[in-house]
């Protein structure tokens, strides 16, 4: 398991009640499960409008658990944002 830092932003932020919190996660996939269950409700809902970065590469339609997560690495919830 590597031990990764999941940051929020906008929306997801604001569900979380927090701007980034620690998690051990092998994968995309086992990070958001642990996420959604720390955060049940609305974080939960704002995960499914959301894009990832990992380490600053974004993950696009690849499938979450393909996604695997590097020791002191960073994924970043990002919400969709209004403007452009």
């Amino acid at each position: 398991m590597a031990k990764v830092t999941v940051r929020y932003w906008a929306a997801a932020k604001a569900a979380a009640g927090v701007a980034q919190e620690p998690y051990e996660a092998a994968t995309l996939a086992d990070a958001l499960a642990a996420v959604r269950g720390r955060h049940p409700g609305e974080l939960s809902r704002v995960l499914l409008r959301c894009s990832f970065l990992i380490d600053g590469d974004p993950v696009g339609t690849r499938e979450h658990e393909t996604v695997r997560l590097a020791d002191g690495g960073t994924v970043e919830v990002l919400p969709p944002f209004a403007g452009g």
